[in-house]
C-alpha cells in the first residue's frame, strides 16, 4: 500500500503506486494517476485527469489539475500530465488543458519549479527547465528544454520560449523568445545570448561562436525576420559543428507568428 497519512483524502478510484507517499490533509481525486517514487507533501489538492510520473517531489500547498481559468471551458475531459523527477515547490498552480487547444497541459521531466509558479491551461513545458519564484505563464505558452525563467517573469498567452533561453527577474514577455537569447525588461528586450548556460551544457567553443554570429544576424544587422532566417541558414551551411545550433534557431523562427514577432 502507498504511504498515505491518515488525514489525507484519497479517492478509492485514484491510481497510486505502492511506493507513493502522501502527506497530511492532502486531497487526491478519482482520476489521478501517480507513478512510483513520487512524494506529495501536506495540504495539496491534486484533482482532475492528472497523471504524474516517477520520482517527483511535490511540496506542500500545491494545487494541481484544477479546471482552467478560461470562461470557454465547459467541463471537457482535459488533462494535466507531469513527467519524471520534477521538483515542485510550495503554492504552485497547474491547470488542465482546454478543448480549444491540445486538451492537455504538459510538464516534461527534470524541471525545477520554485514557489508560487502558475502554469495556465495548455502550457507545454519541456525538460531541464528552471522556473524561479512567482513565474506566471498564461494559457498556451510553450517553453523549450533548458529554459531558465527569472523570478516574477510573466509570459503572455500563446508565446513560445526557445530552448536554452533565459529571462531576467521581472521580465514581461509579449513576443516569442528565440533559443539561446537572454532578455530583460518590461516589455522584455534581448540583451545577449545565454553563453554561460551553453558552456555548462557542454557546447563547444565552435558552437558558441556560431551562437554569437546568430546574435549579430538577429539583433545587430538590421535584417527582417525573413532575411535573418536566410542568413542563419547560410551560416549553418558553412559550419561543421554549428549546423545543429543554426537548425534549432531557424526551425523556431519559422514558427513565429508575424503578428507576434520575437523579443527584440
Amino acid at each position: 500500500m502507498a504511504d498515505i497519512h491518515p488525514s489525507a483524502l484519497v479517492d478509492p478510484s485514484a491510481e497510486l503506486d505502492d511506493s507513493v507517499s502522501v502527506g497530511p490533509f492532502t486531497t487526491i481525486g478519482p482520476h489521478v494517476k501517480i507513478a512510483s517514487g513520487t512524494r506529495i507533501g501536506s495540504h495539496c489538492v491534486i484533482e482532475g485527469r492528472t497523471t504524474i510520473g516517477r520520482n517527483n517531489q511535490i511540496f506542500q500547498f500545491n494545487s494541481l489539475g484544477a479546471i482552467p481559468q478560461d470562461k470557454k471551458y465547459a467541463g471537457e475531459p482535459c488533462e494535466l500530465v507531469i513527467g519524471d523527477r520534477n521538483v515542485i515547490r510550495e503554492f504552485c498552480t497547474f491547470n488542465i488543458g482546454t478543448a480549444g487547444d491540445l486538451g492537455v497541459t504538459t510538464i516534461g521531466s527534470d524541471n525545477w519549479i520554485m514557489a508560487y509558479v502558475h502554469l495556465a491551461h495548455d502550457c507545454q513545458i519541456g525538460n531541464h527547465t528552471i522556473f524561479a519564484n512567482n513565474t506566471q505563464l498564461a494559457g498556451h505558452v510553450h517553453v523549450g528544454d533548458w529554459v531558465i525563467l527569472g523570478g516574477f517573469t510573466v509570459v503572455h498567452q500563446f508565446c513560445k520560449l526557445g530552448a536554452h533561453s533565459f529571462t531576467a527577474m521581472n521580465s514581461l514577455l509579449f513576443a516569442d523568445l528565440p533559443p539561446y537569447v537572454m532578455c530583460q525588461g518590461q516589455p522584455a528586450q534581448a540583451r545577449s545570448m545565454n553563453f554561460e548556460g551553453l558552456k555548462r551544457r557542454g557546447f563547444s567553443p565552435e558552437q558558441i561562436q556560431t551562437v554569437k554570429a546568430i546574435y549579430k544576424i538577429l539583433y545587430r544587422d538590421g535584417l527582417t525576420l525573413e532575411k535573418s532566417i536566410e542568413a542563419i541558414d547560410a551560416l549553418g551551411s558553412t559550419q561543421i559543428q554549428g549546423n545543429e545550433v543554426t537548425a534549432l534557431m531557424t526551425e523556431f523562427l519559422r514558427s513565429v507568428s508575424p503578428l507576434r514577432g520575437i523579443v527584440r
